[in-house]
């Protein structure tokens, strides 16, 4: 089925950590003469390069990237923003551009673009702090105790291990006096372009495989250094996040460093397979072998539109 000619195009390409998303968004973005959005939640920070895995200066010269280490972690920067800031930029590149290109394995970031967010209140600052620090002296179990008296339904659906969505889950009830649940599924604001979802697989030993490797370059390129000049401020909830955790629990004396980096790569693994979870919901994604030639991928592209310009 074709697209609409009217409406510009967002390709949106998905897929777990370490499958060669990078590589493919910029074949496409210069086949397209256009450019890219990072959609990855911990690729806005310019203190996180390494363990975020951010493109090389090469590929980031190669096409114009947008939302790539272009904030700091001392600034709080949620989904809502990033929604906000990543339409209005948008906007703006289908001025010049037929096609813009998005990449990154952060599901609810891409969703938030695609398909617009469930309209939120507020959050005051303390009411986050709070819960942070709750978090922080009691623990996950305390939170999880919380949100599964005050919103039952969404504490059956939610990762109950995912401290960042059971603590948004808290201050929302604590800031509105109602269920996160209850703000799901409203209608949500139309989208002024067609997005084509384009993801990439690979069987879970390779996915595993590769992402093993990627945590030994990391540690190779410096993510000690890195990590541990982030220490200090491991409080911040950009920090509270894999590659980081783990580099903290070694400096703070709790594990070694050799077990850290195995904890990485077990937890980039774990995260890899919700990733998973997550984009199987979506039946709107065309998914492609992450060894396919990217010929084949253009095609399926041109197919749902077939006057678009290829250099």
């Amino acid at each position: 089925m074709e697209t609409h000619a009217g409406k510009p195009i967002l390709i949106c390409i998905v897929g777990p950590t370490a499958i060669g998303k990078t590589a493919l968004s910029i074949k496409l973005a210069t086949t397209f003469s256009s450019e890219i959005i990072s959609a990855d939640s911990r690729q806005f920070y310019k203190e996180m390069r390494i363990g975020s895995a951010v493109p090389s200066p090469e590929e980031l010269a190669s096409t114009p990237h947008h939302f790539i280490q272009d904030r700091s972690i001392f600034k709080n920067y949620s989904v809502g923003d990033f929604e906000k800031d990543a339409i209005e930029r948008l906007d703006e590149l289908f001025l010049k551009n037929e096609i813009v290109v998005m990449v990154g394995g952060s599901g609810l970031y891409l969703d938030a673009v695609t398909k617009g967010l469930d309209s939120f209140p507020e959050i005051p600052s303390e009411i986050r702090e709070d819960l942070n620090i709750l978090f922080e002296k009691e623990g996950l179990e305390t939170l999880q105790k919380e949100l599964k008296k005050v919103d039952p339904k969404y504490f059956q659906k939610v990762d109950i291990q995912n401290q960042h969505r059971i603590i948004r889950a808290l201050e929302v009830y604590r800031a509105a006096g109602l269920p996160y649940s209850t703000y799901l599924n409203k209608e949500k604001p139309a989208r002024n372009f067609e997005t084509i979802y384009i993801g990439l697989s690979a069987d879970r030993e390779i996915i595993y495989n590769r992402i093993n490797q990627r945590v030994d370059i990391m540690m190779k390129e410096g993510l000690l250094e890195e990590a541990k000049g982030l220490h200090p401020n491991k409080h911040l909830n950009a920090l509270k996040t894999v590659g980081y955790r783990e580099l903290f629990s070694y400096f703070d004396g709790d594990i070694t460093k050799d077990f850290a980096v195995e904890e990485i790569k077990k937890n980039t693994r774990r995260f890899a397979k919700r990733q998973g979870t997550w984009f199987r919901k979506n039946a709107e994604i065309q998914w492609f072998n992450y060894e396919l030639d990217v010929s084949e991928i253009i095609a399926f592209i041109k197919k749902k539109r077939p006057n678009l310009d290829v250099s």
